[in-house]
């Protein structure tokens, strides 16, 4: 759609999120005056930092929780990645990035924020910038199975309690 409906979405996705005192409270701020200060603060192309969409896909029983042994970062996380112009929305970016990293139709997404998260990277751009990520929980059908994508080192479900030593998962 445009960067005016992503950012006009990530704008009330704060608004109406509500976590407790503390450091997400601090991070939210952060993030409000971060989108009052650049129109543009959705996409990749704003070097400063930018609102990325992820998505925490639970298995159909919510015992198990797909991740991403993400190429540049070394970690275990969540499926995710940059909003695009063609996405109306901050919601509709992180279904998309569940779809294409997972391999799975017929994900249902959360439509509210479950949580957010700001990650010091280099990114796809080149440079040193900073991804300010915005979370939705997901569920996959029953029996779903993954499939890998060129983005990813490796793709397994992992049970929510017994998570790889080097996972940085916001549960």
């Amino acid at each position: 759609m445009s960067a005016e409906s992503l950012h006009a979405s990530a704008r009330e996705l704060l608004e109406k999120w509500s976590p407790a005192a503390g450091p997400e409270q601090s991070l939210r701020q952060a993030m409000l005056a971060f989108l009052g200060a650049s129109p543009r603060s959705c996409l990749r192309e704003h070097v400063p930092g930018h609102i990325t969409a992820s998505a925490l896909v639970f298995s159909h029983d919510e015992r198990e929780i797909l991740l991403t042994l993400h190429p540049r970062v070394g970690l275990w996380i969540q499926l995710g990645g940059h909003c695009e112009e063609s996405d109306e929305t901050v919601v509709d970016a992180a279904l998309r990035e569940a779809l294409e990293e997972s391999g799975i139709a017929d994900l249902e997404i959360e439509p509210q924020l479950y949580g957010a998260q700001a990650h010091p990277i280099t990114c796809s751009l080149g440079v040193p910038t900073r991804h300010l990520d915005l979370l939705f929980r997901v569920r996959a059908p029953k029996d779903a199975v993954p499939v890998r994508s060129s983005e990813s080192t490796d793709l397994r479900w992992w049970p929510v309690d017994a998570l790889p030593e080097n996972a940085e998962v916001l549960l």
